[in-house]
């Protein structure tokens, strides 16, 4: 009999023999999206509601098992997979998809982790509310998962992270004791912010299992228009004009280099990307959303667009006249990733640096990515509005791609992220830290930081039993 045997029974009784995988093909829990890793669990364990979860967490603590908490395994950094020695639980929270209630008086909606991101809009909208997290894997990704990462996407220009959008938080700790934070309350100065821990904390110090979030009411209208500018410094002048026309209503701004672009017409030709005979350096897709009306809207832009082209700031621009158009130009944007993963692998960084420092760092270390790696292609795309960028490395033209990563990926990540530390940045915008920039976050964070992580993490999971090796090395030897 296997000693993991009597943890394997407990872990059947609490959540029924059929939800404990252990044979078969594991894949999609233990492969991370990027096909990166492949780990092996000890067994798939998933529960159906909080006390389930709380009696799986106490299980493998009295084992001495630890515990890899997963929602919809679409991580960028490898950070919900398990490891290869076959000795951790993969708990899926995806049986845990229920909304639990809208207070539409409150403007809140408490829904399980395990809900998928794009279900959630779909229900909120039905009911007449705007739930304003939005990013291309919506249709898979998890609340859990997107509350663990601290997800951005393309709304975080008006409506900030999703840490911005939690209000209250259901926690089952590393004890396996359950924490009800789920009030809804906007002021509650009632001691340490609880729920901040735990948000971007990728499941190291428990299991979010629940939350309470912000809802907005519809708008009345929203429209998308996409725009050639000449450089980032115009692209980044446009975003000045664009808070001072529409304000609030600006809700989503995101820059496309022309590389990228290309990438999308070459493998998903029957995608019709706007002025690509112009040979522009850069485009825009950006979104007004307007409470009044659409006429109002489309006022509000027409002013936008006449003063940006007057400024130079924009060479040529479309208005979507209806919503297919506009999902079609957003559906360029959010093809750019899918592009660069069928042009063969690549070298992501995910950062963040400030608006107006964009331009000077973009130009500085393009010059000295081609200096240093001849040929290599750089695909440059993501939230201008919020300052973050995913400023990607392809391998150069008839290079092997897999080679390539394998040699180059270390010094082209420490010239990158050299860079992002010169000009005052971040290595990590939102997709996380996961086991891929672990040993990065070592290098480019604050000694008093990591110090004071650790502290955290030691007190609230002393066994280092939920996610270990993820985030945060607590010694040498892990």
């Amino acid at each position: 009999m296997s000693a993991f045997e009597p943890l394997l029974q407990s872990l059947r009784s609490a959540v029924g023999a059929a939800n404990v995988l252990t044979e078969g093909n594991l894949s999609a829990w233990e492969q991370d999206w990027r096909k990166r890793e492949h780990g092996k669990a000890l067994a798939v364990v998933r529960p159906a509601s909080t006390l389930e979860v709380a009696e799986v967490v106490k299980a493998c603590v009295a084992a001495g098992v630890s515990i890899v908490p997963q929602g919809g395994n679409t991580g960028m950094v490898v950070g919900s997979t398990p490891d290869t020695s076959g000795t951790q639980v993969v708990l899926s929270l995806q049986r845990m998809n229920q909304v639990r209630t809208l207070d539409a008086a409150n403007l809140t909606v408490t829904v399980e982790a395990g809900c998928v991101l794009q279900s959630l809009q779909e229900t909120c909208e039905q009911a007449g509310f705007l739930f304003p997290l939005s990013m291309a894997s919506e249709g898979s990704c998890t609340i859990g998962g997107n509350l663990g990462t601290n997800a951005g996407g393309t709304q975080v220009v008006r409506y900030g992270n999703t840490r911005e959008l939690c209000l209250g938080l259901e926690v089952v700790n590393a004890q396996g004791e359950v924490w009800n934070g789920l009030t809804g309350l906007r002021k509650d100065n009632t001691g340490y912010d609880l729920r901040h821990l735990f948000i971007g904390s990728e499941g190291t110090l428990g299991v979010i299992t629940a939350a309470t979030l912000r809802l907005y009411p519809l708008p009345a209208s929203q429209l998308t228009a996409f725009a050639a500018v000449p450089s980032l410094e115009a692209a980044v002048e446009l975003l000045g004009l664009a808070h001072r026309f529409l304000s609030a209503g600006l809700t989503g701004f995101e820059v496309m280099g022309q590389f990228a672009l290309g990438l999308v017409v070459k493998h998903f030709p029957q995608q019709r990307v706007p002025f690509q005979s112009m040979g522009t350096p850069y485009c825009v897709v950006l979104e007004n959303s307007d409470h009044e009306s659409e006429g109002h809207a489309r006022a509000q832009f027409e002013r936008l667009l006449e003063a940006a082209l007057d400024s130079g700031c924009v060479l040529d621009a479309v208005v979507a006249e209806s919503m297919a158009q506009a999902r079609s130009l957003w559906h360029i944007r959010e093809s750019i990733p899918l592009a660069q993963a069928q042009e063969g692998l690549n070298i992501k960084h995910d950062i963040s640096i400030a608006v107006s420092r964009i331009p000077a760092f973009v130009r500085e270390t393009d010059a000295a990515l081609e200096q240093a790696f001849p040929g290599a292609r750089l695909v440059n795309y993501g939230h201008l509005g919020d300052g973050n960028l995913h400023y990607n490395v392809q391998a150069p033209q008839g290079f092997d791609a897999e080679a390539f990563l394998k040699n180059q990926e270390k010094p082209i990540n420490a010239l990158v992220y050299e860079a992002v530390d010169r000009f005052g940045g971040s290595i990590s915008a939102e997709h996380g830290i996961g086991s891929l920039k672990r040993e990065k976050l070592e290098q480019h964070k604050s000694p008093v930081a990591l110090q004071m992580m650790r502290a955290i993490k030691t007190a609230l999971d002393p066994h280092n039993r939920m996610n270990p090796g993820r985030m945060l090395r607590l010694s040498a030897a892990e």
